[in-house]
C-alpha cells in the first residue's frame, strides 16, 4: 500500500539513494511505500539509539501534569527567588562566566531570596555557584542533556537531589521557571535575569515576556525583568525589536515598558535596589567614598 507525490531532488535521493533523474526535475513522481517509510524511520531511529539519544513517548498527559506538580512542589519548598536564563556552552573560562557567577553572589545577598535555573553547565552553573558562595538557598529544573552536551544524565554534579528536578517534559520544566518568579504578595523579591545564550535562552526569554506582555505571569504583582547585554551581546536583538517597532508588528516602547536592558552587575544590582526601595552594597560602597 502506498502513495505517488511530486518530489524533489532531496526527497529522491533519501528514498531511492539515487541521483534523481534530469528530465522532469520537481515534477517527477515518486511511489512511496508505507513499509518502505515505516523501515526507514525505525532505521533512523535505532541509529539515534545507538548514539546515545533517547526518546520516551507520552503514554498519558497525566505524566505531563505530575511533573508540573513535582516543579510547584519544590518551589514551595525552597522558596520562589531569582530565575535566571542562559548559554549552557559558555565555560570557567568565559569573561561571562566570571560577571554570571559575580551577579549570582551579589543578587542573592541583595534579595535574599532562592536562585533558580535550568541546573545544567555554562551560565547556569556560574549563577548556582555564585547564590552557594552567598549561602543562599539555589534550585533548579534540569534536562537530560543541553545543548553542546554530548552525554545524558538525570542527575546534577554536586547539588542535592532534593534541591533539583530532572525534568522529561520541557513543558513541565517552562511551568516551573515561570511559577519559580510568581510574586504572590508585594512583599516578594523576585526576577528574571537572562543572561547571553543561544535558541534555549531565547526561547525562554521570549516566553516569559510574552506572559508578562499579555498579564498572564500568575499574579497582580508586576515582575522585574533584566537583560544582561554584556559586551553588546544583545545589541542586535535590540536592533532588530527597533525594527520591528518601525514595522508596526509592535508598539513602540511596549517591549521596553516590559524589560531593564543592563550593560553591567552594577546597573542590574541598581536597579533591583531602586525597584524593591533596597541598598545595594555597590550603593553603600559609593556613598562610603562619597563621605570620606
Amino acid at each position: 500500500m502506498g502513495f505517488s507525490l511530486p518530489i524533489s531532488s532531496s526527497l529522491w535521493r533519501c528514498y531511492n539513494n539515487t541521483t534523481p533523474p534530469q528530465k522532469g526535475g520537481f515534477n517527477q513522481k515518486l511511489n512511496v511505500n508505507f513499509k518502505t517509510v515505516w523501515a526507514y524511520n525505525r532505521s533512523k531511529a535505532q541509529s539515534r539509539a545507538s548514539i546515545g539519544c533517547s526518546y520516551e513517548d507520552r503514554t498519558s498527559p497525566a505524566e505531563v501534569k505530575k511533573e508540573i506538580e513535582q516543579c510547584y512542589e519544590l518551589i514551595q519548598r525552597l522558596g520562589r527567588g531569582v530565575v535566571y536564563l542562559g548559554s549552557s556552552r559558555l565555560g570557567p573560562n568565559h569573561p561571562h562566566y566570571v560577571q554570571a557567577f559575580e551577579l549570582g553572589h551579589d543578587i542573592a545577598n541583595l534579595l535574599n531570596c532562592t536562585t533558580w535555573s535550568g541546573a545544567g553547565p555554562g551560565l547556569m552553573d556560574a549563577v548556582t555557584k555564585g547564590a552557594l558562595q552567598a549561602r543562599k538557598p539555589v534550585g533548579g529544573f534540569k534536562i537530560g542533556k543541553e545543548a553542546g552536551e554530548w552525554t545524558t544524565t538525570n542527575f546534577h554534579p554536586y547539588l542535592t537531589l532534593n534541591t533539583y528536578l530532572t525534568c522529561r517534559f520541557f513543558s513541565a520544566r517552562k511551568h516551573g521557571l515561570v511559577d519559580a518568579v510568581v510574586r504572590g504578595n508585594s512583599t516578594d523579591k523576585t526576577a528574571v535575569v537572562a543572561l547571553p545564550g543561544g535558541i534555549g535562552t531565547l526561547d525562554e526569554t521570549f516566553e516569559i515576556l510574552a506572559l508578562m506582555q499579555l498579564e498572564r505571569i500568575g499574579s497582580i504583582h508586576p515582575v522585574p525583568f533584566i537583560v544582561m547585554n554584556y559586551d553588546s551581546f544583545y545589541s542586535k536583538l535590540l536592533d532588530f525589536i527597533d525594527d520591528c517597532e518601525e514595522w508596526g508588528t509592535v508598539s513602540n516602547g511596549e517591549v521596553a515598558s516590559l524589560w531593564k536592558v543592563c550593560n553591567t552587575n552594577s546597573e542590574a544590582l541598581a536597579y533591583l535596589s531602586e525597584y524593591y526601595g533596597l541598598v545595594s552594597s555597590t550603593n553603600e560602597d559609593e556613598n562610603k567614598s562619597l563621605s570620606s
